[in-house]
This record gives structure tokens, C-alpha cells and sequence, in this order.
């Protein structure tokens, strides 16, 4: 379950939404009727915290099968017929106009881990989990080199892949270094490392509509809007895939020193010019 299994957010779907009706019954007794009837309040409501509660369910009737259980494997299989398709239509998360990214940066003032992890999450455009993570020995000079396995829809022996850091970001990792524990630079107060949850609530308290992980679409509409990249170097900024297999296949650049100059460029609009210092 990569970080997600670590940070004991993998559990939660079951903990909110299944434990608290099937919890006590065993597991050998619970078929797809009953599965169906513990999802059915939020298959369209909460469709996708419904779709990992019933994912993860199967993962536990395998587990008790393979462990001897007398259990319909099936049964999660059965419920999801039974519960229909869903409704639910994804909505994009809300992002912050690429202008009003330097008011709010301006606002993470202080050495906090979620302030510090928030400004290097705007600044390098990641998602939040390889940031979560993000360890010591991951970074090299300017260079932070996020794990394939890390990266969101890659296959096994997908290539690492390197983040330039621009002058700021160097600046807020050694801030980081005084705050981290066992080599992680963004530790939660009790163990492991800070939550997904952690900068959202941030973010929530200060009354945005913008989530954490909306910094990647405006840092997008900032390339797009503000800069003349090609296609293939914006996209490849995010960590997307870029083109067919034998396309791939022949292309051996990452892009890295027009990243590097596009990041920098970057981080001078969110602090408004002035790149600040440690």
C-alpha cells in the first residue's frame, strides 16, 4: 500500500464505514447482501470512499481465505453487482488562481513542519505523498530523486524521477533538516510522518476552497498562462507520462535543465521576486 498503508489511512474506509455493522459478525457468516447493505448509504454519496471500502473488503475475504476461513471469496464481487453503477461523477479539486499563490505563501511564515512541508508542496508541484515521504538520502546536491513506486500510475521499473530544487526550495529543505526524524524531513508529533490530512485542514481552517493538491493545476495554468513551454516539458514538470511506448522509448531526456529554469522562474513569482533565505 506504498505510504498509504504507513500513514493508517488504508484502514480508515472499513474503520468508519464497515466496521461499525459487520465488525462483530464472523467473517464466514458475511455475504454480499449484507455487504450491500452496510454500502449502500454512501455508494452514491461518498462514491469513492465506498469504491476503497469495498476494495479493501476484498483484500480481507482473500486474506481469510487464504488463511483457511470458510468464506465466500466472491461475496464483495456479488455486492458491488447488487449495488449498481454509480452515480457519483469526480470533481476535480479545487485549485487557487496561480496569481493568488504568493498571498498564501506569504501566510506559511513560520519553521512548522506543516507550514514548511506546505511551501515545498507549492514550490516543486508533487503530490503529496512522495512529499510526505520525502527522506534525507532522496535528495543529492539540488537534486531530489522521488522512488518510481512512488509516482502515482506508474508500472514496476518505471525510472526515478528527479525534481529540480529551486533556490527557495533548497532553503526550506535545510529548514526541514532541524525538524526531522529517523532521516524523514516532515515528521508527524507522535510517529511516522505527517497525514494527508494535515495540510488540508490547514487550509480548511484558513477558509479556502483550495486543497493541497490543487497547487499542481496552479502551477499548470502558470506554465500554461505565463510562459511559453512546450507541451512535453510542462506535462513532464508534473510527472506525467508523456506520449506512446515507442515515443518513450527514443526520448531519454527528462527535460531536467528546462524544469530546473521553469521551477526557479516559479518560485520567484510565489515570493514575489524575492527569493528568501534560511
Amino acid at each position: 500500500m506504498k505510504g498509504d498503508g504507513t500513514a493508517g489511512r488504508w484502514f480508515t474506509p472499513l474503520k468508519l464505514h464497515v466496521l461499525p455493522k459487520l465488525g462483530k459478525v464472523p467473517v464466514a457468516e458475511i455475504d454480499q447482501i449484507d455487504i450491500r447493505d452496510t454500502l449502500t448509504p454512501i455508494w452514491h454519496k461518498k462514491a469513492e470512499t465506498a469504491r476503497k471500502a469495498l476494495n479493501r473488503l476484498s483484500i480481507c475475504f482473500k486474506h481469510a481465505a487464504a488463511l483457511g476461513l470458510d468464506v465466500d471469496i466472491q461475496a464483495p464481487d456479488k455486492a458491488r453487482a447488487l449495488l449498481g453503477q454509480q452515480r457519483h461523477k469526480p470533481s476535480n479539486i479545487p485549485a487557487m488562481a496561480w496569481r493568488e499563490v504568493p498571498g498564501f505563501y506569504g501566510t506559511l511564515a513560520d519553521e512548522s513542519v506543516t507550514h514548511l512541508a506546505l511551501r515545498l508542496l507549492i514550490l516543486t508541484g508533487v503530490r503529496s505523498s512522495p512529499l510526505r515521504f520525502l527522506h534525507e538520502s532522496q535528495i543529492s546536491g539540488d537534486i531530489w530523486t522521488i522512488p518510481g513506486d512512488a509516482m502515482k500510475g506508474r508500472k514496476d521499473k518505471t525510472p526515478d524521477f528527479r525534481v529540480p530544487l529551486s533556490e527557495e526550495a533548497l532553503s526550506i529543505v535545510e529548514q526541514a533538516r532541524k525538524l526531522s526524524r529517523d532521516g524523514f524531513l516532515f515528521p508527524s508529533v507522535k510517529r511516522g510522518v505527517i497525514s494527508d490530512m494535515t495540510m488540508g485542514r490547514l487550509m480548511e481552517r484558513a477558509q479556502l476552497e483550495a486543497r493541497p493538491h490543487g497547487f499542481r493545476s496552479s502551477l499548470r495554468d502558470w506554465i500554461a498562462e505565463a510562459t511559453e513551454t512546450p507541451h512535453d516539458v510542462a506535462e513532464t514538470m508534473l510527472g506525467h507520462i508523456v506520449g506512446g511506448a515507442v515515443e518513450r522509448a527514443y526520448r531519454r531526456t527528462d527535460f531536467l535543465e528546462q524544469r530546473r529554469n521553469l521551477l526557479e522562474r516559479w518560485a520567484k513569482h510565489v515570493t514575489n521576486g524575492a527569493i528568501l533565505n534560511v
